[in-house]
């Protein structure tokens, strides 16, 4: 990988963990804005929870190189999640927040996006040993 590229993948998988890893607090602590989002969902606790340990092992994974692709997928999986319950029942903006959380979401999305494309060849390693 370039230097460039090494560097935008640093960039990205930063900002995806910093952003994933503020929401974990709210998560864990029971704020009053994940706990109406999860009981709008029907998903109260264990939604809430279960994401919140998705989104670590993902930070945890996106800011070791050698696991970045699979940080990245796994960060994708939980905030196509989130983006999905934004669009399809919360809405952009919740609780007053004028879309912010929903703004952050695509932010990740697009962050982990970037880092999956830059570290697809790590995906393609495990891809042609399944296949061998």
């Amino acid at each position: 990988m370039s230097k460039t590229n090494m560097t935008l993948s640093w960039v990205l998988r930063i900002i995806a963990a910093i952003i994933l890893g503020q929401t974990l607090f709210f998560k864990f602590s029971g704020a009053e804005e994940s706990k109406y989002i999860f009981s709008t969902l029907g998903m109260e606790p264990a939604g809430r929870y279960g994401s919140g340990v998705a989104e670590l092992i993902a930070v945890v994974l996106l800011l070791i190189p050698g696991t970045a692709a699979w940080g990245a997928l796994l960060g994708l999986g939980v905030i196509s999640g989130a983006l999905v319950s934004h669009l399809a029942v919360l809405g952009i903006e919740v609780k007053g927040d004028g879309g912010l959380l929903f703004y952050l979401a695509v932010a990740v999305f697009v962050c982990c996006a970037g880092t999956l494309w830059l570290h697809r060849e790590q995906v393609q390693q495990v891809l042609r040993r399944l296949q061998h």
